[in-house]
């Protein structure tokens, strides 16, 4: 996405919450970038064993979504996810990565975020 005024022209950076899987240690990882794509690349060419996700290659991008051209609003969505500490919202994100309305909800739910859980978002048993 570009803006354009009579002076210049602005490219306007998208940015997206990432879930990557590491078989070799059933662990996920979530992140944030423009490219998630290239993101991977990067986690998957690391040779400094000192950063988590090193020790774990290689790694899967099991979903991706865009947030919002704001790196404030993105960091919250990925604090709001990584607070869940739950395997079972990753990967209830990870099945509805697709379902636009359920990503909205996430993502109004996070700019909103105030406690530690996510209810009303995962169904407890």
């Amino acid at each position: 996405m570009y803006i354009t005024t009579s002076l210049f022209r602005t490219r306007i950076m998208q940015y997206y919450i990432y879930i990557l899987f590491s078989q070799k240690a059933n662990k996920y990882y979530i992140g944030y970038s423009p490219d998630p794509f290239k993101r991977l690349e990067e986690h998957d060419s690391y040779t400094n064993k000192r950063k988590f996700t090193a020790k774990y290659q290689p790694w899967i991008l099991k979903a991706s979504f865009m947030v919002s051209d704001s790196l404030s609003d993105v960091r919250k969505v990925e604090l709001f996810i990584k607070k869940q500490k739950s395997r079972k919202f990753l990967e209830m994100i990870i099945d509805r990565s697709n379902n636009k309305e359920f990503i909205h909800e996430i993502i109004k739910k996070s700019l909103a975020y105030s406690g530690p859980d996510a209810s009303g978002l995962i169904r407890r048993s």
